[in-house]
């Protein structure tokens, strides 16, 4: 679904910006934040009028990343692309950087969302979940499972281990890619990722796919079933991906950004792009994405506590 809202900017945002911005992303290079990034960027630059620069920050469970928006100066000119839950998740679990979610950042704008997916390297006995989860009970902590520190997929592997009392090994990542090039190696046999990283190597044979933690199937894999399908639907998650702000950015500067973004997601292309990569452009006002994310908190953070996550 698509929702576009032409912002108009007040008189005095017709100076901002009068030089580049810098977007950073907290992830590793070809992640999906990573990539969304890229993705929105170059419109945003036509809209704007000056270079949107993507600044990869990865590392410290995304907080060397959100360090540096949070202490940049608050001129529009830096700016945070993150995704729910993994922006209010950090602070809750990681000691070496806390701050709220909502007071310390100003939600800019929604760019786009997409479910996860569940594959398994196809030298595993299993065609469908069903079967994996009778195989993992069969071989307890005989099989790994591959995740970015910190992530989304790492939260929702412990949901899945948790819902289905296996027992497989975590071996956390910097980053998701890397555990994508080990469950290749044969290191790693089970990983949860987005449609973007996955779907080509489903498409090549080497991975398996067994299930989607979205409320629907995928259009580029309509053959995967999603997760309430298989008869798991306490395992569901859709991340957000957005753009945020320090505190204290001007008005005029938010409304001129989401504007931008707006804006970018009319053009049939970046849909098309967006789409290609198993995501859905969403869009919005700055007072959307800030009820997104505070609805969002009320879901994950029950979760993070009850299964014990943590993040180093």
């Amino acid at each position: 679904m698509l929702w576009v809202t032409g912002l108009a900017a007040p008189a005095a945002a017709d100076s901002f910006p009068d030089r580049p911005i810098k977007m950073i992303a907290p992830f590793t290079p070809g992640s999906p934040n990573d990539v969304v990034a890229r993705l929105i960027a170059a419109p945003m630059a036509v809209n704007l009028g000056q270079s949107v620069v993507v600044d990869n920050r990865p590392g410290g469970g995304t907080t060397i990343g959100v360090k540096a928006v949070m202490s940049a100066e608050p001129d529009g000119y830096t700016l945070l692309i993150s995704n729910s839950p993994t922006h209010f998740i950090s602070p809750l679990v990681n000691k070496s950087l806390t701050y709220d979610p909502l007071k310390d950042f100003v939600p800019i704008a929604t760019i786009a969302s997409g479910g996860l997916m569940l594959v398994i390297a196809p030298d595993v006995p299993a065609k469908t979940l069903a079967e994996f989860v009778a195989y993992a009970k069969a071989n307890p902590g005989k099989l790994n499972f591959g995740f970015g520190q910190g992530t989304l997929p790492q939260l929702v592997g412990e949901m899945f281990k948790r819902a289905t009392g296996t027992d497989i090994a975590d071996i956390p990542y910097k980053g998701g890619a890397q555990a994508v090039t080990d469950m290749l190696g044969g290191r790693v046999q089970m990983n949860i990722g987005t449609i973007s990283t996955l779907a080509p190597l489903v498409r090549e044979g080497k991975l398996r796919a067994l299930a989607m933690t979205s409320a629907e199937r995928n259009h580029e894999l309509p053959d995967v079933p999603t997760m309430a399908e298989s008869g798991l639907p306490q395992v569901a998650s859709l991340t957000y991906y957005g753009i945020l702000g320090p505190r204290g950015v001007p008005a005029d500067a938010v409304q001129r950004i989401n504007a931008a973004v707006n804006d970018s997601l009319k053009s049939s292309d970046v849909i098309a792009a967006i789409r290609r990569i198993g995501f859905d452009p969403h869009g919005g006002t700055p007072e959307d994405f800030t009820k997104l994310l505070a609805s969002e908190m009320k879901v994950w953070i029950p979760v993070v506590q009850a299964t014990g996550f943590q993040m180093n």
